[in-house]
């Protein structure tokens, strides 16, 4: 980090040791809930090419900063592997990962921004034709409310209610697709940076700040912590999207694993094009400050690994 302050609480923390351990746990229940397995109640299980598909959107690929969000979170309000609530933990961490697969396959059709690479490898249409693919998307979106919501008593009500709440308006019109849809329709267009905050707020923000708050919400935070974690959220989920907007026109294909320069072919509004390079990076340091003095404010139990992962999210590579 170029800021000592905020360099300070990670200089201890192991951050590669913490993602790798928490990937394994990640990684593993994605693939087994991303099954053909009968669902509870029915004779029969899902079409073996829907499912492939889906696999392949989902596993072997992506940073799983969404989940990893998830979990840090649940850390940073007391929780632990070994809490009764890192079941919901989980759960959630899988979900919103499901989420975020979904739009990347809908995001990536031709019907929208029409890529041919995600992940280093071809897209899912490309793979397997645009009709599976939307219907992979719409299986992965489903699959992820069925997952916030177990039949076997491990997961309360009250905790599935509210999940399941957080990550709809976090995906749903006022969140995700909203900003998705402000993306489309801006292509070519003068946006202010206002205006470009705000679509950026809710096209990838949202979701970002959603698996932060999914993650306090699998215990039982008290106002002051949700307070702080919704600004951290808020910060962090911006910074990713400049940062993005960054990496678009200074790194390779190869590097960022999907098609570069994209961004400007398209004509699409960026931080680059709207404030240049240098205050990009600035804003994005900025970004981070705001995300870790937010959290560091609030006494919370571990901010290790929020800290951590902030500044991972704004000092990345690809």
């Amino acid at each position: 980090m170029s800021d000592s302050a905020v360099a300070e609480p990670t200089v201890s923390f192991d951050l590669d040791a913490w993602i790798a351990e928490r990937l394994v746990w990640i990684d593993n229940a994605l693939d087994a809930w991303v099954t053909a397995d009968r669902p509870l109640g029915l004779d029969h299980g899902a079409p073996a090419q829907l499912v492939e598909a889906m696999r392949y959107a989902v596993l072997d690929g992506g940073k799983r900063l969404r989940p990893l969000l998830v979990l840090a979170a649940h850390e940073a309000v007391g929780g632990s592997h070994q809490a009764a609530s890192y079941g919901a933990a989980l759960r959630a961490a899988c979900a919103v990962e499901l989420i975020h697969a979904y739009s990347l396959v809908h995001d990536d059709m031709p019907c929208m921004d029409n890529d041919v690479l995600r992940r280093g490898k071809p897209t899912v249409h490309v793979q397997f034709g645009e009709a599976s693919a939307l219907l992979a998307g719409d299986a992965l979106q489903a699959l992820a409310f069925e997952l916030l919501t177990p039949m076997d008593g491990t997961v309360p009500c009250v905790t599935q209610a509210k999940l399941c709440a957080l990550l709809a308006r976090a995906a749903g019109s006022a969140g995700m697709a909203g900003g998705q849809a402000i993306d489309l329709a801006s292509v070519g267009l003068p946006l202010t940076e206002r205006q470009l905050r705000e679509m950026h707020q809710l096209k990838t923000g949202a979701l970002l700040q959603g698996s932060v708050m999914m993650g306090a919400h699998c215990t039982l935070p008290d106002a002051t912590a949700l307070d702080a974690l919704m600004e951290y959220g808020a910060a962090v989920g911006l910074a990713f999207q400049v940062v993005d907007d960054i990496l678009d026109v200074t790194a390779d294909s190869a590097t960022l694993g999907k098609t570069a320069g994209k961004d400007a072919d398209n004509d699409k509004p960026t931080y680059v094009s709207l404030m240049g390079l240098a205050p990009s990076q600035a804003y994005a340091q900025q970004l981070l400050t705001q995300a870790v003095t937010a959290v560091r404010a609030a006494g919370l139990a571990d901010t290790r690994a929020l800290v951590a992962l902030a500044d991972m999210v704004v000092n990345r590579g690809n």
